[in-house]
């Protein structure tokens, strides 16, 4: 990706964030959208998103692949690593070689089975308060650039801000409310996943390609378009396209650039 390209990607990131900033954005197609988008424009290779529940239990409420969400998921099960302790302190934390993460041995083993080499976990955070991270995995070894680092913070703050905009009185209900949907529809998503996987003999991936294609070239959100598949009122067949297409565009490139 040229100067010039990112640049005008990363505008554009910051507008579809941004318009997440009124009463009726859909929470779900903005986790989605942030950390989809912060993959492409860091040129990292996968992502994931966790986000406190009502419980105050951290979740995987977003990913780019199913290997990101298993390596999401075996961090919150082994209680330890790299996006955990970003949680903690809400501070960012960049692990550029994966290999020399030993104090993290469970998230370390399955990180690079999947293939990842790198991550870089940022907060999602308002003044201290401290609701989530994005976690950006790469398959080459080195840390992201600060230019990348700072461009991933800042469009992590204005998602925080779109979730925690209303008054502090209605903080915590807000909170509450907007994750539990969060969750809801990811189940909802995976579901409309499997069945587009078990239709057209797609991979996981490739199938969530297609819901994301579909739903923003009709401007819907993606857990409308999940119900409408799981309820079977549109059928899967209207989601058709080259499933070569879908698997070259759901590609990435083996290597970050170089700064």
């Amino acid at each position: 990706m040229t100067s010039a390209s990112r640049e005008h990607r990363l505008n554009a990131a910051f507008v579809m964030v941004a318009d997440s900033l009124t009463d009726d954005y859909d929470v779900v197609d903005l986790l989605h959208t942030l950390v989809s988008e912060c993959t492409e424009i860091v040129n990292v290779q996968a992502g994931g998103l966790l986000l406190l529940d009502a419980d105050g239990e951290l979740q995987v409420v977003a990913s780019t692949t199913e290997s990101a969400e298993l390596v999401e998921v075996l961090q919150l099960a082994a209680g330890a690593g790299p996006c955990l302790d970003c949680f903690a302190t809400g501070e960012q934390v960049s692990v550029p070689d994966v290999a020399a993460a030993a104090r993290w041995p469970a998230f370390q083993e399955e990180a690079l089975r999947r293939g990842f080499r790198s991550v870089h976990a940022i907060p999602l955070r308002l003044r201290g308060d401290t609701i989530g991270t994005m976690n950006l995995f790469g398959t080459s070894v080195g840390a992201l650039s600060a230019r990348d680092a700072s461009a991933a913070q800042a469009l992590a703050d204005v998602a925080t801000i779109s979730i925690l905009q209303q008054r502090v009185s209605a903080h915590a209900q807000l909170i509450a409310e907007q994750l539990q949907r969060a969750l809801d529809s990811r189940v909802l998503i995976e579901q409309a996943k499997g069945a587009v996987a078990q239709v057209n003999g797609t991979s996981m991936d490739e199938s969530f390609t297609l819901l994301r294609r579909y739903a923003r070239d009709r401007n819907l959100s993606l857990h409308a378009l999940a119900e409408a598949i799981t309820n079977r009122s549109l059928p899967i067949s209207a989601l058709t396209t080259s499933h070569e297409d879908v698997r070259m565009s759901s590609r990435r490139p083996a290597a970050r650039k170089q700064e």
